[in-house]
């Protein structure tokens, strides 16, 4: 009987996968004609706004998880979650292995800011969304520093994949040198969070319908907080330099999967 049932519940997490992303969508879409344009309407002040928009969008992925996880398309869990949510005025920075990573690690940050491409504010369904959090854009190059100096000062967060795009299956990591460029010019700690999935999922190249043979199981592993001052001394090194070395230690733990304290680099050993 378990012969059967594998290829039937292959098909239902297939089926259950495009209409758990057609609510995303329409979700989404909801969010920015309606709420969003409600809070432009009835809270004047931009912080006020911004922060319900950010805890908005927190509250919806969480619930959003938790319909995928309850018509079993997956399964997920985030180690120190706790730490994710009580962080202030530091770089998150993350592997990329899925679409979904950034939907759970802000579904536990209800009011982190993020860095998303340009090209996004032309998605009908996700603009309103970067518009009313007020996300930074990362190829406006000569407003991205200041604006993370100034949210960073204040004590925002602000989560990073420094991959830049979802990572290719069977290929070697490699990081751009924006999070640490940010972290050293800027001054910021930056907290580590390695994610890994039993199952290629939502990954580069793959297709929503390509359901895994197995439920996959995601775990979120909550790492160090690296102090920048580890890597650089304005006084006696070169920003330049000093990014590069940073970006080395970052691509060297998010690579290996492990993060200091933890032991863990393999999703596997915690499903």
């Amino acid at each position: 009987m378990t012969g059967f049932f594998t290829p039937v519940n292959r098909l239902w997490r297939a089926a259950m996968t495009g209409v758990c992303f057609a609510l995303f969508g329409l979700g989404g879409l909801l969010l920015s004609v309606v709420w969003f344009n409600l809070l432009l309407v009835a809270v004047g002040n931009k912080q006020r706004r911004r922060k319900l928009a950010r805890r908005s969008i927190s509250a919806s992925f969480r619930l959003f998880l938790a319909v995928v996880k309850g018509v079993g398309v997956l399964d997920y869990r985030i180690e120190g979650q706790a730490i994710l949510g009580q962080e202030r005025g530091c770089l998150v920075v993350a592997n990329h292995p899925s679409l979904i990573d950034y939907v759970m690690l802000a579904s536990v940050m209800p009011e982190t800011d993020c860095m998303v491409k340009s090209a996004l504010l032309r998605n009908p369904f996700l603009s309103g969304v970067i518009r009313s959090a007020d996300y930074l854009i990362n190829d406006q190059a000569e407003k991205l520093l200041p604006a993370c100096r100034q949210r960073l000062q204040q004590g925002d967060t602000i989560l990073i994949f420094p991959e830049g795009t979802r990572t290719l299956p069977g290929k070697k990591m490699t990081l751009q040198r924006g999070a640490a460029n940010i972290a050293v010019r800027c001054g910021s700690d930056l907290r580590l969070v390695v994610i890994r999935c039993t199952e290629h999922m939502l990954g580069k190249q793959s297709k929503w319908y390509n359901a895994p043979p197995t439920k996959p199981r995601f775990t979120v592993t909550v790492g160090e907080r690296v102090k920048i001052d580890q890597f650089y001394d304005a006084k006696t090194q070169e920003p330049a330099l000093a990014a590069r070395q940073l970006n080395r230690h970052l691509l060297h733990q998010l690579q290996s999967g492990t993060t200091p304290g933890t032991g863990i680099n393999d999703a596997s050993a915690l499903s």
